[in-house]
Formats: structure tokens, C-alpha cells, sequence
């Protein structure tokens, strides 16, 4: 499950990379700054400061015991019932979002064969289940290093190649997109409902990292592979820059659209902007390009999906399973289980993505939307543990309960931006939590570290 616990940091840097790298990222990235700008990049900048505060708060507590997920931290503080219920959350939100992710791969994959969309849903879903099914996770980890060098190679050659159809090159991109006011960065306004501004994008980002890097299993996998606390911090913090440049090479692709159709206006109007990048690659490029923009698109893809199907069914079996089995259970019996739970999140996967067709938002903030709902309320479970000594597990999973109702009320009946989801739903479980210790303190002392 964690390769032997021996591999280098930088391969579990471009695995990180590559594994928060997906297809909306190659494709509603662009379509954010084709549409908008390129106040995306805020967010980003987050993530970095973000990725730093993991490496100190969070990282230490994964490296004191023999752990396969992040929820048995938990267990060990708090007691089985918190461990079970976080991992709940983790496997529903991942197979949620990353349901959404199938979905905008599935787009690229019905433009380029027009086959319905349904079928191509489930055509790339069936393939990850596949892939994830017969590899393991240091299979996963090398495969991530390749894709990842495909997809970024595929980013590089589209971005010149779109260059190439520039009149002026450069100049174009800077001096037409500068005037449309597509390479503006910073938006210093200050809106709640607003997710593109710096407030949100700092703060917001920070938190979503501890959330999403510091809590979920998908992550914390690959940091308990390193071989040390200082091998998992390096790939940690190294990788915060290189997803800084990458994604202001995916904005500066979108800008450089913009201004492509703006000289060279389409036939029929995009219905939506996820779509401007798959439909220049389809229509403008040469075919031998396609062909390598097309796997590029792919690899980013997989590199998500069967990632997120790995640590899905790592977590299930380890935190829902396993404490039901009983001292008989075998290695080889829980691996059954482990393969059975791949295939069973992979349906479940593709049944997400069919619907994702009928969003009416762009795909992006829903996948992060989703994502930042359920990450916050546990991250302040796992504040709890480590800044609240007197919080019991009935203590902690009042706080969880609260958090959940409280962050369902603002999902559907504020108009709060995303960003600030992780940070406002670990706010209210950590104070949620620690109020409810008043009556029910902690009957015993903190396991020892």
C-alpha cells in the first residue's frame, strides 16, 4: 500500500504534482483566464504558503507510528468512531469530485470521436479501474512521474505552438490580452461571494492546502512512502512551486486563446468555456500534436482518477473494514477487499461523472467546491486533536456534526466563495468541538506521541 516506505522525495513530488493535477486543470484553467483573467493564479499562491504550514503542523504526527491512512491518527487520539466517520467523509467527497474530473476528460474524449457522452464517461472509467486494479502504489507513484512529464511536455508544446499562431508572436498575447485585461493577477477587493480576489485566495488557500494536503488520505499516501519526515517535507514544499508555474503556464495558455479568438473568431460561439482548449487542440493544431496534446490530456487524467481510487479503497479497507474483520483476517484477504473497493469506487466514479453533464457552473469550482466542503470540518477534527488536549471523541464528533450542518447551510444558502469553505468549516468544528468538551471532557490523558 506505501511502496515500502522507501521511495525518493522527488518522485513523491511529481507524484503530488501530478496527482492534483487533472484534467480540469489542463482544461478549465485556461478556460478560466480565456473567460475571465488570470486571478486564478491568487489561489495558487496560497497553496504554496499553504503546503508550508502542512510540512510544520501536520506532517510530524503521520511519522510517530506504523500508519497506512490519515484517519488512524485519529483512532489513536480520539477512539475508532471519529477515525470511521472522517474517512466516511474523505471516500464520499473524493469519489464526488473526482467524479466531476471524469466528466471534463470524458468532454475531450466525445469531441475527438462523438461518441455520446455517457459512453465516454464510462469508457475512461472502466480503463482507470483497470489500471488502478492490477498496479500498486509504487506502480502508481512511477506512473504519475511519466504522466506528469507528458502532460507538462504537452502544455509546453501547445503554449508555443499557439504562440506560433500569433501574428506577433508574444507581443500579441501581452499586448492584446493586457488590453482585454486577461493578464490582470491581483484583484484586491474584498467580497465574500468573490473566490478570485487576493483575501480568498491567500487565506482561503492556505486552508484548503491543510485540508487537502495535510488531512486527505490521497495525499498523506504518498507522504508515508518517503523515508523520513524531512524526504515527505522536501517533496511537499518543492512541489508548492512547480504547481505555482504550472499553473500560470495553463492561464497564460488560456490569455493566449483569448487572443487567438479574438483574430480568428470561432464559427458557432462556445457554450462554455471548458471547452476553448480541447476544441483548439481538435481543430487548430496538426495531427501528429493532437496526438501527443490528446495523451497529455489523458495523462493528467488518469494520474488523478487512479490515484483517488487507490487511496478511496486504501481507506475504506483500512479505517471501515478492517476494525470489523477480526484478529483472523489475512494480508491476502484484505487485498481482495482493497482490489473489490477499487472497482466499486470506479462505478461510482463513473455513475458522478454521467451526471456532471447537467452543471450548470464551470466544472472547476464545482470539483473544488466539493472538495473544501468536507476537508475543513475534518481538519478541525485534526486541530482538535493536537491544539485541544481536553476534547474527548464525543466532544470531537459533536464538533463534526456541527461543522457538517453548518457547512450544508452555507453550500446551499449563502453565496460564500469556495476558498473560504476549509477555513470557515474547521473554524466551527474547532469551536464547535471544544465547547462541547465543557460537558464531556476527556476521561483519559492524550495517547503519548
Amino acid at each position: 500500500m506505501l511502496g515500502g516506505r522507501h521511495l525518493p522525495w522527488w518522485l513523491i513530488l511529481f507524484s503530488i504534482v501530478a496527482t492534483e493535477t487533472s484534467t480540469v486543470t489542463f482544461l478549465s484553467i485556461p478556460g478560466f483566464a480565456f473567460g475571465r483573467d488570470m486571478t486564478w493564479l491568487q489561489i495558487p499562491i496560497g497553496f504554496l504558503i499553504g503546503r508550508f504550514a502542512v510540512a510544520i503542523l501536520l506532517l510530524p504526527q503521520y511519522f510517530r507510528g506504523e500508519f497506512y491512512t490519515a484517519y488512524e491518527v485519529l483512532s489513536r487520539r480520539f477512539g475508532g468512531a471519529t477515525q470511521r466517520v472522517a474517512s466516511a467523509l474523505f471516500v464520499v467527497t473524493r469519489t464526488l469530485a473526482d467524479g466531476l474530473r471524469l466528466f471534463l476528460t470524458a468532454i475531450v474524449l466525445q469531441e475527438m470521436t462523438g461518441i455520446p457522452l455517457a459512453w465516454a464517461v464510462a469508457a475512461i472509467g472502466v480503463t482507470t479501474i483497470l489500471y488502478t486494479y492490477f498496479g500498486g502504489m509504487k506502480a502508481v507513484l512511477w506512473t504519475d512521474l511519466v504522466q506528469f512529464a507528458i502532460y507538462i511536455g504537452g502544455a509546453i508544446v501547445a503554449f508555443d505552438l499557439l504562440l506560433g499562431r500569433l501574428p506577433g508572436g508574444w507581443h500579441d498575447l501581452v499586448a492584446i490580452g493586457g488590453e482585454a485585461g486577461k493578464l490582470r493577477v491581483f484583484d484586491l477587493s474584498f467580497n465574500w461571494s468573490e473566490p478570485y480576489a487576493l483575501w480568498a485566495g491567500i487565506f482561503g488557500g492556505i486552508f484548503v492546502t491543510l485540508g487537502s494536503h495535510g488531512v486527505d488520505q490521497m495525499m498523506v499516501q504518498r507522504y508515508l512512502c518517503a523515508e523520513n519526515l524531512r524526504s515527505a517535507r522536501r517533496a511537499l514544499t518543492w512541489g508548492g512551486f512547480v504547481v505555482v508555474a504550472q499553473f500560470a503556464l495553463f492561464l497564460l495558455i488560456g490569455v493566449g486563446l483569448f487572443v487567438f479568438y479574438q483574430l480568428h473568431p470561432p464559427a458557432v460561439a462556445f457554450d462554455r468555456t471548458d471547452r476553448v482548449f480541447a476544441r483548439f487542440i481538435l481543430d487548430e493544431m496538426p495531427v501528429g500534436v493532437v496526438g501527443v496534446l490528446l495523451g497529455a490530456i489523458f495523462a493528467a487524467a488518469m494520474s488523478t482518477l487512479s490515484s483517488s481510487l487507490n487511496s478511496c479503497a486504501t481507506a475504506a479497507t483500512r479505517d471501515l473494514y478492517r476494525p470489523f474483520a477480526g484478529a483472523s483476517e489475512t494480508p491476502e484477504r484484505e487485498l481482495a477487499v482493497t482490489r473489490i473497493l477499487t472497482a466499486l469506487f470506479g462505478v461510482l466514479q463513473i455513475a458522478v461523472g454521467i451526471g456532471g453533464q447537467w452543471l450548470e457552473s464551470s466544472v472547476v469550482s464545482s470539483v473544488l467546491g466539493v472538495a473544501a466542503f468536507t476537508t475543513g470540518i475534518v481538519l478541525g477534527i485534526f486541530f482538535l486533536g493536537s491544539f485541544a488536549p481536553r476534547v474527548g471523541q464525543r466532544a470531537a464528533l459533536a464538533g463534526l456534526v456541527v461543522g457538517l450542518v453548518a457547512m450544508t447551510t452555507i453550500y446551499f444558502a449563502t453565496p460564500l466563495a469556495w476558498p473560504w469553505y476549509a477555513l470557515v468549516g474547521s473554524a466551527i468544528t474547532f469551536g464547535a468541538g471544544w465547547l462541547a468538551s465543557w460537558p464531556w471532557p476527556r476521561e483519559t490523558a492524550p495517547a503519548a506521541a
